[in-house]
């Protein structure tokens, strides 16, 4: 990581160094988000409560730079190179083998008629859920994110296949058009067994910001998982098989100055077998001083033949020390079809760089 900083830290200095000579056409930031919690965490079924000291509570720890660089005639290079790491171990990635730049690894041009990114970036469904829920990119806590992206030992059936970011990627995202923007997504599937040469992703989304209103929507068609390209597969009948897992969700949220209020609604399906997720959820968000009480709670539903539902709950108070740092308390309630009820809590703080 050292080395890494220190040629972040040159990279810094000689472009600041260039930017007289070029009136300040390229600039180069570091930066990122250290977020630790402790806590009493239980998923409904566990069989013991664990108390741990743990990273990215509300937001998942991450550094990078990011760079811009302004080419002429309206036209932008741009990069971002960011890393997660945990902050409680000091481990980079999410969890053990993710790739160094886990969050992003892309560069691209942006003009007047949009952009293109190419490389590792945001999977279609990822903004989207972040807008729908008052936790925010809350991998712990938010309850539509728990539904979508996290398996646990008694629900493993995160809905979303194929992470919330995608490696080999080609991203077009449109102009602003009056607060709507469009996002498409391919992601090269780079197989090379028989037969599944040509297995690759595709999706984008919609998000409109205006005045009190968000809106968003998803969709994808998976055939290979992340953060590693691999096939997605399914069992029938002790034989594995390639399978596509297709998703979409609508949903957004209205502010009311005094009360946000948040809402989805979305299906995960997979050919082959007869899986088949729906996704409701609804949230608000309360200022309350110098932060705010959030509450947030998603229900998902299996249907035949797992015939499985979960509800899951979460309320919790975020607290603004400064613009750039915040403690929060969140407590979190989680119920399974046939399984033991739980709850969590927790106290954390995050602060931004």
């Amino acid at each position: 990581m050292k080395p890494f900083i220190a040629a972040c830290a040159a990279l810094a200095s000689s472009l600041t160094i260039s930017l007289g000579a070029h009136a300040q056409s390229s600039s180069v930031t570091l930066g990122g988000t250290v977020d630790t919690f402790v806590g009493s965490m239980r998923n409904a079924g566990d069989p013991v409560r664990v108390k741990i000291l743990g990273s990215g509570g509300m937001t998942t720890s991450y550094f990078g730079v990011f760079g811009v660089e302004d080419l002429g005639g309206g036209l932008t290079a741009v990069f971002n190179l960011n890393a997660f790491f945990r902050g409680d171990s000091g481990s980079i990635g999410r969890f053990d083998g993710d790739p160094f730049f886990a969050r992003d690894a892309n560069v691209g041009l942006k003009g007047g008629l949009g952009s293109v990114i190419v490389g590792r970036a945001k999977a279609p469904n990822f903004l989207p859920t972040v807008f729908v829920t008052p936790f925010g990119d809350s991998f712990t806590f938010s309850p539509v994110i728990l539904h979508a992206d996290i398996n646990t030992a008694k629900w493993p059936y995160a809905s979303t296949p194929s992470d919330t970011g995608w490696s080999n990627q080609v991203t077009y995202s449109t102009p602003n058009f009056g607060g709507l923007t469009a996002n498409l997504q391919y992601q090269f599937g780079e197989q090379t067994s028989a037969g599944n040469t040509s297995k690759h992703n595709l999706g984008g989304n919609l998000i409109y910001f205006g005045g009190p209103w968000v809106l968003t929507a998803f969709y994808e068609r998976d055939q290979i998982t992340n953060p590693f390209p691999s096939l997605i597969t399914t069992t029938v009948a002790g034989v594995v098989t390639p399978t596509i897992r297709k998703d979409w969700m609508v949903g957004g949220s209205y502010d009311f100055n005094f009360l946000k209020l948040f809402a989805s609604y979305g299906q995960s399906k997979r050919e082959v077998t007869n899986y088949d997720a729906k996704t409701s959820s609804f949230g608000a968000q309360v200022p309350i001083g110098v932060g705010f009480v959030l509450f947030d709670a998603a229900y998902t539903k299996l249907a035949s033949p797992l015939n499985l539902k979960r509800a899951t709950a979460t309320l919790g108070y975020d607290y603004f020390m400064t613009k750039r740092t915040d403690l929060y308390a969140m407590a979190v309630y989680d119920k399974v079809t046939a399984q033991a009820n739980a709850t969590s809590v927790a106290l954390g703080i995050r602060h931004r760089f």
